[in-house]
């Protein structure tokens, strides 16, 4: 579903502030994988998904989803393979629109616009039929602003809209980070479900090492714009905290110092 072969991007190149970002990223996803991404900070992690979601060109290397090459395709050409959340709640709806409002833009994506009736009966069925799966009861306020929500809830919806249109592959950029616990634990129980449900293929990127162990049926830890160290399957379920850092330091050679995923 996703291919990132020999990626490379360096940021202000030839300066005293040039910065390597990617050096030489090989990854492969398979249909359905749900991906985890940890690493420090400046490791390379939203950089790549930047790269896969075409917010700046890459230096070289070939970005192929679902078996299209996409190196030349600016970010709204290549926004129709992806959905995609950010880490502010604020980000990917809009505030003063209602609930069903922002689900129709986000189920409208990508079709021709006319001049018909705003929102159908059977359309306001169907949104509610899949505001039910968050189960934040959000159903039953479908002409609520969204901008009356909670972060949770804001956060839980953009879920449901990037997703709405089943993806290629489904971006989720430290999507829980500025959630407290309890919410963050909810929205990423939501997230696991919709991926499931719609057999999405998905990367997530999280500082959070507990998460990144217990989501997903892959890990990654990236450093210094590579990636070091990648398991799956059985091996992933038996990792620990403990052991995560100790396979940091055997291959990047140095202690891992990330104190906000420490602390998580």
């Amino acid at each position: 579903m996703l291919e990132l072969n020999d990626v490379r991007k360096t940021f202000n190149a030839g300066t005293i502030n040039e910065k390597k970002a990617l050096c030489g990223v090989n990854l492969h996803l398979n249909p359905g994988d749900f991906v985890t991404i940890i690493g420090g900070n400046g490791a390379g992690k939203s950089t790549t998904l930047n790269a896969v979601a075409g917010v700046w060109p890459v230096d070289s290397g070939d970005i192929i989803i679902d078996g299209e090459r996409v190196n030349k395709l600016c970010e709204h050409k290549r926004a129709k393979y992806l959905g995609r959340v950010f880490q502010d709640p604020m980000n990917g709806t809009a505030a003063t629109m209602e609930i069903q409002e922002n689900l129709a833009i986000a189920a409208r994506r990508g079709e021709r616009r006319t001049l018909r009736w705003g929102i159908s009966r059977k359309e306001k069925d169907e949104y509610r039929e899949m505001l039910k799966i968050l189960d934040l009861g959000l159903e039953d306020r479908m002409t609520t602003k969204v901008g009356l929500l909670s972060g949770g809830q804001r956060q839980a919806l953009t879920l449901l809209m990037a997703s709405i249109k089943k993806p290629k592959i489904l971006l989720l950029d430290e999507h829980t980070a500025a959630l407290d616990p309890k919410t963050a634990a909810k929205v990423l129980e939501i997230s696991q479900r919709l991926i499931d449900d719609y057999s999405l293929t998905a990367m997530m990127v999280t500082h959070n090492m507990k998460d990144a162990i217990a989501y997903g049926n892959r890990l990654i830890m990236m450093h210094e714009g590579r990636i070091i160290f990648d398991v799956s399957g059985e091996e992933k379920k038996k990792l620990t905290i403990d052991g995560l850092i100790q396979k940091f330091s055997q291959t990047s050679g140095e202690e891992f110092s990330n104190d906000r995923a420490l602390l998580s």
